[in-house]
């Protein structure tokens, strides 16, 4: 088994996974009993991922892992995303409002 990537931000070991929509996902490397991303490996050694559903549940041969969007720590911020200034938030607009026109 190839050893995994890593995060070219955060250093933490990641999986690239091909989705079911042919897209590039990195996965956390290690499964997690809370993830909801399913992941398995083709006949090639290709990793796949795919959400499962009440149609198509976890199969025996696949791991929830969680999407490294996810849990990413070089990514996540602490400090509230400030606007330009002159650039209005429309959701609070909307809100006084009363809701969407």
């Amino acid at each position: 088994m190839p050893a995994p990537s890593h995060c070219g931000v955060c250093g933490a070991a990641i999986r690239w996974t091909i989705t079911e929509g042919r897209k590039r996902l990195a996965v956390d490397a290690e499964p997690h009993p809370d993830g909801n991303t399913a992941v398995s490996r083709d006949g090639r050694g290709t990793w796949l991922s795919r959400r499962p559903t009440e149609d198509l549940p976890l199969a025996p041969f696949e791991k929830l892992h969680k999407p490294h969007v996810a849990t990413c720590t070089g990514r996540q911020s602490s400090e509230p995303m400030t606007r330009c200034l002159g650039v209005i938030n429309l959701d609070e607009r909307r809100r006084d409002r009363g809701g969407r026109r």
